[in-house]
């Protein structure tokens, strides 16, 4: 092969759909490229001309427009256009401009068919077409075994189980005969019918707890139980449990978020096992695991503040072994709970039990489970209605700065915001809370709206869930029915855009802190979840975490068909460059923040990047014509 045709294999080579192609299949195209230069400003495809070759960027930029003339498109080096009128009628649909000099390659129509028929990715690319950006997505999901392993594969032998009525001392014998470390207890059917079923012999029974070694030793030995005590007086009453055809990942998730070590299975309500830490642990070394365990066993702030650097190396080994932003976002929020709900008990040890019932929310990413290891502490209280400033001020005062002092002494800094319990403002009883959502609904201002966008992102962290659900289930309801009030938090969701620029060079920040990098969040993540949450609110979701909301989005079929699957892929596509860029920091030992710079960007992850702020730009347009404002008065 000349130096010209090398040259041009080399190239093709380093972009997709060319990036995975056959060293014969690279050569045969490769041999059969025509070349051709066009100046800034000239014509390349026609509307309606007569098409026999896909178009392959070498230099340079072209601009791609729609029959009517608007803008459709900016492609920079590496960009391939005219497949879609190749794969029709042979017409070209996409008129095709050069912005700036342009050097094209001009792949053959027969060399674009055998491609097509050959190489199934091509295929993927073009037949269907499958953007990179869903291409580059769905790949890492493919390597990731713990989101497509079910949990089933990890059982090894049915669970024990015994009645309600049994003694905790044929349970013990039965655990240690079957070398089990935990029993189900099962009594007659009630209330709960999720975990009612029927036995071999067509009998009914509900599973009402679980018995584990180690109740054995704290609400048995420890508290000098008889022998024959039954075990439905010490097992605990409120079971938690996963369906067979759960991920690992949800099952690890699952532990995770309720600090337990062992997790009944089912399969349509009956239980067929018991997966315990150490199978998951076996199955999938996650250090997250270990330190949520750790957290609720430290005595102290002290050391609680001593593990901060073991989250950064539990979200380097997540990120390294091939998580996504879902399962990356889910654990460092359940840890960042952890923190928060462990400094809460403490702060009851010290300060003794709260006066009236209360709830710790928090908002913001770990709200909605999508935390990155650069985050600061966004919480509140929410306090019974029996609340009284006067006689109960200063104790939740001191709770507040126990907690959020502790927080920062953990690695989750203050507010920059002050949007913290230690804020009298954010430290309320529920019919004040319910006063503030219910204005910022009804009444829309610049500083309302602010407020809106950081509080209905809203979760329970600690407490009596039911004060934040009921705000949950206020936002829910009232906001969809405010057509003013949607119509501003659209204007809003506006105010940060992507870098459209971002084909061929990086918009820089301008804000001197950073003059040669992108904010990923400021320019992308950000702007993709205030859209998103309009969209929810509209239609009444009650989800917080972004993609459950496309989810429920995807149902009300508020959005065109394929437009939630666009915004998805985007939204995964830009959380992970954000995280693996911060993974970059750490390993550099430098502080991880939300920032890329060019020269860790690839040119597969930089047309990737395009694609993803193209979709979000598509998106905040949309955003404008489905909200509009209504006329005063309605």
């Amino acid at each position: 092969m000349d130096v010209e045709l090398l040259e041009i294999r080399q190239h093709m080579a380093r972009f997709p759909p060319f990036e995975t192609l056959s060293d014969e299949l690279l050569d045969e195209v490769a041999g059969q490229v025509e070349v051709a230069y066009y100046k800034a400003g000239a014509e390349i495809l026609s509307l309606d001309q007569e098409q026999h070759d896909l178009c392959y960027i070498r230099s340079g930029a072209v601009e791609v427009y729609r029959r009517g003339g608007e803008l459709h498109n900016r492609l920079g080096e590496g960009d391939i256009f005219g497949q879609f009128s190749l794969l029709r009628n042979r017409r070209v649909r996409y008129p095709a401009r050069a912005m700036e000099d342009a050097l094209i390659y001009f792949i053959p129509e027969a060399v674009f068919q055998r491609l097509c028929e050959v190489d199934h990715d091509f295929a993927d690319f073009v037949e269907l077409q499958r953007p990179r950006l869903e291409s580059a997505v769905e790949e890492q999901k493919k390597n990731n075994d713990m989101m497509i392993t079910r949990v089933r594969k990890l059982l090894t032998r049915y669970p024990v189980m015994v009645e309600a009525s049994t003694t905790v001392q044929e349970a013990a014998r039965l655990i240690t005969d079957y070398q089990a470390s935990a029993v189900l207890v099962l009594d007659a059917p009630g209330d709960n019918p999720r975990y009612t079923f029927r036995d071999s012999e067509d009998r009914a029974w509900q599973v009402r707890g679980i018995l584990t070694d180690s109740d054995f030793r704290t609400r048995v030995v420890a508290e000098g139980r008889a022998p024959d005590t039954p075990v439905g007086e010490v097992a605990g009453n409120r079971i938690i449990a996963v369906q067979s055809d759960e991920s690992v990942h949800e099952a690890m998730l699952c532990m995770l978020r309720h600090n337990i070590h062992h997790l009944p299975v089912m399969h349509r309500r009956r239980p067929v096992g018991i997966v315990h830490l150490s199978d998951i642990i076996r199955y999938e070394t996650q250090s997250s695991l270990y330190l949520v365990s750790n957290i609720f066993h430290q005595p102290s702030v002290e050391g609680l503040a001593r593990l901060a650097p073991d989250v950064s190396a539990a979200f380097v080994r997540m990120v390294e072994e091939g998580a996504d932003s879902r399962m990356v976002g889910s654990a460092l929020s359940t840890i960042a709970r952890s923190f928060t709900r462990r400094l809460l008990e403490l702060a009851e040890e010290s300060l003794g039990p709260p006066p009236v019932p209360y709830c710790l929310m928090a908002m913001g990413s770990m709200a909605r489970n999508e935390q990155s290891i650069v985050t600061d502490q966004d919480n509140a209280l929410v306090l019974s209605d029996d609340y009284d400033p006067e006689a109960h001020g200063a104790y939740f005062l001191a709770l507040a700065n126990f907690v959020c002092d502790g927080l920062d002494a953990c690695g989750y800094p203050y507010c920059k915001g002050d949007i913290m319990a230690t804020n009298d403002r954010w430290r309320q009883p529920l019919a004040v809370w319910k006063r503030y959502f219910t204005e910022w609904i009804e009444q829309p201002n610049p500083e309302r709206l602010l407020h809106s966008s950081i509080f209905f992102d809203l979760d329970a962290v600690h407490g009596e869930n039911v004060l934040v659900e009921q705000l949950q289930d206020l936002v829910a309801e009232k906001a969809a029915r405010h057509p003013r009030f949607l119509a501003a938090m659209a204007r809003n969701a506006l105010n940060r855009t992507p870098p459209l620029g971002f084909f061929r060079t990086f918009v820089m920040e301008k804000d001197g802190k950073h003059n040669n990098s992108i904010n990923l969040k400021r320019r992308g993540t950000a702007p993709m979840v205030d859209l998103i949450r309009v969209h929810a609110l509209a239609c009444g979701s009650s989800a917080q975490n972004s993609f459950d909301r496309l989810d429920d989005i995807d149902r009300t079929q508020l959005l065109a068909p394929g437009v939630s699957d666009r915004l998805r892929y985007a939204l995964e596509f830009l959380s992970m460059s954000r995280i693996r860029h911060q993974v970059i920091d750490i390993e550099h030992e430098q502080p991880p923040d939300n920032n890329i710079e060019p020269e860790n960007v690839s040119s597969s992850e930089r047309h990737n990047l395009k694609d993803a702020f193209q979709a979000l730009s598509h998106a905040q347009k949309f955003l404008k014509f489905r909200y509009p404002m209504p006329a005063r008065g309605r």
